[in-house]
């Protein structure tokens, strides 16, 4: 039983930065839709608002801190580094450079309006935060960006601050899953990770030569079954896992969405079995489905009136820029202290620099701007996968099945490498795509790279994010060439 305190669940407050964002919770979006800040997902939520929300105590987060974790010793600079705003106080603490020596004197650069593609502004940064980004910083972050992802999280999660969460940034999500990691698992530990898996972070578990424990997913994403059979069968004397990794939104690689039901399974799962749920969400908003977004699971364990066994993480690098890396982690400000504490070790603090200019972006567009350009952005990507989808039923009927994404940029296929349908054969995708399809001048991914075990699997990776519609045309009619050569080579083999 996990030790708790209790808060309010009154209706939050969004902090606006100056910005008018009037009428966002009247208006429907139907690819970027704002949740209500209370869902009604089941009839009672608004029952549940009159109830208190418990929140975990900071000190039951000791057992889920890794040894490396517990063992890393704060910064003895950057821990005083709040010190400085003391009113009246002289600081002698810090190494800053002078900013007397800087040669920068101004920053202006242009932005697309979020209402208005066709229309630029023109952005410049006030001598203040100038001044800030061009200085070492906060190790979480600059307060005023981590104030508007806060303002954010409340608008789309309806999380409220003293519910004992906060924001740090990190370059990139990456950058922050790293962190967690290693502030969360030690070596040799059990790990849940939804199958197939983002692959970028396999090497991040593999590093630490943890036992992989693959949960099973489909057209709805993670299974809780899955889940729940692996948890309930779990060797006598051996640890439970401590954490669960999970792409809700349009995973990478199988671009599948999980159901509100799946969600709210694998959730209390995690209250049931104590674990914390790594909910990575780069796709959250690249959502073009035909229904209204399903709520995260950050906003569901409030629902469920336990918040604390959520770690969120967000990217602005599919909406806004993959090369500015900026990322933000959410959750129990315990896992998060950790989590800055290897920052502040490892590279002081993402730029100060490329945060002042982002939140620059940002606080002129307001969240109602910002939500405006992540519509934009989603139907932006629900034609690119029609265009490759539409291709893909020309050229790969009776060759391939696949499921239709309804958020990310990728499609995971499975390739039909033998002509006999009665033949119980699952394939492997290595050669038709490695050397066939390369051959033919079309480069995809085989499936296997995320299977944590890298088993065989006749599954396929195929990302349409950036290529036009002549040469996803091409690109697939190459696809089914390769195909065709491998149903060959596999009918002459049988033969022989």
């Amino acid at each position: 039983m996990s030790q708790v305190s209790e808060t309010p669940a009154n209706q939050p407050q969004i902090p606006t930065n100056g910005k008018d964002i009037k009428g966002i919770g009247d208006r429907i979006i139907p690819h970027s839709s704002v949740l209500p800040v209370v869902a009604d997902v089941d009839g009672d939520a608004k029952a549940a608002t009159q109830l208190q929300v418990k929140r975990i105590s900071p000190s039951y987060y000791t057992k889920f801190l890794s040894d490396a974790a517990k063992e890393r010793k704060p910064s003895p600079i950057r821990g005083l580094f709040p010190l400085e705003k003391t009113p009246g106080l002289i600081s002698l603490l810090a190494g800053k450079p002078n900013p007397a020596t800087f040669p920068f004197t101004s920053l202006t650069f242009g932005a697309r309006s979020p209402t208005d593609p066709n229309k630029e502004l023109s952005l410049s940064l006030d001598e203040a935060d100038l001044q800030q980004g061009l200085q070492y910083g906060d190790t979480a972050g600059l307060k005023k960006l981590c104030d508007w992802f806060a303002g954010l999280q409340t608008l789309n999660h309806g999380r409220k601050k003293n519910e004992g969460w906060r924001i740090s940034v990190g370059s990139g999500s990456q950058d922050l899953l790293y962190k967690a990691v290693t502030a969360m698992v030690n070596r040799g530990d059990s790990v849940l990770v939804e199958s197939p898996v983002y692959a970028g972070v396999i090497p991040l578990f593999q590093n630490l030569h943890c036992d992989l424990i693959e949960v099973e997913t489909d057209g709805e994403g993670i299974s809780s079954d899955s889940l729940r059979f692996i948890l309930e069968n779990w060797p006598v004397g051996k640890a439970k896992p401590k954490v669960l990794y999970t792409v809700p939104y349009g995973c990478n690689p199988t671009g599948m969405t999980a159901t509100l039901k799946r969600r709210k399974e694998v959730l209390r799962l995690a209250q049931e079995h104590d674990f914390i749920i790594l909910e990575d969400d780069p796709y959250f908003y690249l959502y073009y489905g035909d229904t209204p977004r399903y709520p995260s699971y950050f906003s569901l364990e409030r629902q469920e009136l336990e918040v604390g066994r959520v770690l969120r993480f967000d990217s602005l690098s599919k909406i806004l820029s993959a090369g500015i890396r900026i990322g933000f982690a959410s959750g129990p400000e315990a896992l998060l202290a950790a989590m800055d504490s290897h920052t502040a070790t490892a590279n002081l603090q993402v730029s100060s620099l490329t945060q002042a200019i982002t939140f620059t972006l940002l606080d002129s567009w307001g969240y109602d701007g910002f939500m405006k350009h992540t519509e934009t952005v989603a139907n932006f990507y629900r034609k690119k996968r029609d265009v490759f989808e539409s291709a893909m039923k020309k050229h790969l009927s009776g060759l391939a099945e696949w499921n239709t994404p309804e958020a990310g940029m990728f499609f995971w296929f499975k390739l039909l490498l033998n002509d006999k349908p009665d033949r119980d054969e699952t394939g492997d995708s290595e050669a038709a795509i490695k050397t066939r399809a390369f051959e033919r001048g079309v480069l995809a991914l085989p499936g296997a790279v995320f299977l944590p075990n890298s088993r065989k699997t006749a599954y396929v990776r195929a990302s349409f994010s950036l290529t036009g519609e002549e040469d996803v045309n091409e690109a697939v009619q190459r696809l089914r060439l390769a195909i065709l050569d491998s149903r060959a080579a596999a009918a002459l083999s049988v033969s022989s």
